[in-house]
């Protein structure tokens, strides 16, 4: 019986061990083939200038392409550029990707959109698209001093090099004084066509669309995910565009203005309310506001109306309050990093800065402006009441039977010292002595009438 058993197991082992060589040997076509699994594309555009939308709306393409499991990330592009601190924290995530990200540009790359393609592993451009014209220069088109093309340049060499591009032609794109021969011997700021971009190694090819951008990369199986923005989306990227956020900072200075203009709680505060909700909320959810810059704004304005209202004069508190202010609105607008709130990288706080400092001063001429002519127009009816009550058209704070009482005499009911109350014809009234203390019981003369008060002395008979 021992031997049977023995034997049955010894069977049974030689059974599993030949099926699971059986398996082993199996030809490599039977075997589950990966390569029938479509190719994930996920898409998102860039077809406007380069601002702080752009850098959210590609934060959350990334996001989304790799919960979605992703093998490629695609742009679509067509800019002129815009703001470099954008356009360098965008570079700065795609070099950082986990998949590889292809860029097809759509007649522009320009400027900015010149950097953040050249971080892309792979360029695609369509016939008579353009790429390159990063110099950087202000919102009025000049030239900004060579400390931040340094910069630019720096970026763009050190993004060429991360890809295997030539990193003298990149620069050449900042800098007209970069002589690459055959290249860039003009003297004028490097622009490649499409035919010149893949000549010189900055573009893989030429395509029309990015169904002819897979097709060159060589993937005949791919699906592609379109990123869309909901409703939340586009209002929150309204709402952090710097033109936007410098409006609301007008607002909710001019709303202050008017309102320490006017008595009481009106409309200018609720604007004011309103537009300081709109401008810090969207910067809260977005990570960019944090606590302490929301503290920093509420105690600028506690400090401001504290000294308008509780101290004379203008002085510590009061200048306090400003930069309180202006550092609230300021720090909100620029992503911090690490631990410390206050290790932000120099060239975005700079221009957020700015963009509050002129913002405020706008609101605060355009405000003085308003209070002028609003009030003193019939444009838009009366704002401000108008009317004169003159004395010789009978009117008259005075009281006829105050009036009358000058020149009458009568008792001091109270010690005046030197107010207190007075006795005439049986009637009481406030008195105020003219001079010195006027004892109780004392015979007193109404001299004058001001303001419901009446001013005596002492009687003459009292007197002598």
């Amino acid at each position: 019986m021992k031997k049977l058993l023995v034997t049955s197991f010894f069977i049974l082992a030689v059974m599993q061990a030949a099926w699971s060589q059986s398996d082993s040997l199996l030809p490599v076509s039977a075997l589950p083939d990966s390569s029938d699994a479509p190719v994930k594309v996920y898409k998102f555009d860039i077809k406007e200038q380069i601002a702080p939308p752009v850098w959210r709306t590609t934060q959350k393409a990334f996001e989304a392409a790799y919960e979605a499991g992703a093998d490629l990330m695609m742009i679509h592009m067509n800019t002129y550029g815009g703001l470099v601190d954008a356009a360098d924290s965008i570079r700065t995530k795609i070099l950082g990707s986990r998949i590889p990200v292809y860029v097809l540009i759509d007649n522009n790359a320009a400027s900015a959109g010149a950097l953040i393609s050249i971080a892309c592993d792979s360029i695609y451009m369509v016939e008579g698209a353009n790429i390159g014209a990063a110099t950087v220069v202000n919102q009025t088109g000049e030239v900004v001093p060579d400390k931040f093309q340094s910069y630019m340049r720096s970026m763009m060499r050190s993004t060429a090099e991360a890809n295997g591009r030539d990193p003298d032609i990149a620069q050449a794109m900042v800098d007209p004084s970069i002589f690459i021969p055959g290249v860039s011997d003009s003297g004028k700021v490097l622009t490649f066509t499409t035919s010149e971009a893949i000549k010189f190694g900055f573009a893989e090819g030429k395509a029309q669309s990015i169904q002819e951008v897979m097709q060159l990369a060589g993937h005949e199986n791919y699906e592609i995910i379109e990123h869309t923005l909901s409703p939340m989306d586009k209002v929150i990227n309204f709402l952090i565009h710097p033109a936007v956020s410098g409006i609301l900072i007008m607002v909710i200075i001019g709303g202050l203005y008017f309102e320490l203009q006017t008595p009481g709680v009106g409309f200018p505060l609720g604007a004011s309310v309103l537009a300081a909700l709109l401008y810090f909320a969207p910067l809260y959810l977005e990570g960019l506001a944090t606590h302490w810059e929301v503290i920093v704004f509420v105690l600028g304005i506690i400090l401001l109306l504290v000294e308008i209202f509780a101290i004379p004069g203008f002085g510590v508190t009061g200048i306090l309050g400003l930069l309180m202010i202006i550092g609230g609105l300021t720090f909100a607008m620029v992503e911090s990093f690490g631990d410390n709130p206050l290790d932000v990288n120099l060239m975005p706080l700079t221009k957020a800065f700015f963009t509050v400092i002129i913002a405020v001063f706008l609101s605060l001429g355009i405000s003085i402006y308003l209070s002028q002519r609003l009030f003193t127009t019939t444009t838009f009816g009366h704002l401000a009441l108008d009317t004169v009550q003159n004395k010789n058209e009978g009117f008259t704070s005075a009281n006829k039977v105050y009036s009358s009482m000058i020149g009458k005499t009568g008792t001091a009911y109270t010690m005046l010292r030197p107010s207190g109350k007075v006795l005439i014809e049986d009637e009481m009234y406030d008195a105020t002595a003219l001079s010195g203390f006027i004892d109780s019981e004392s015979p007193v003369e109404v001299v004058s009438y001001q303001t419901g008060q009446l001013f005596v002395r002492k009687a003459k008979a009292a007197e002598a």
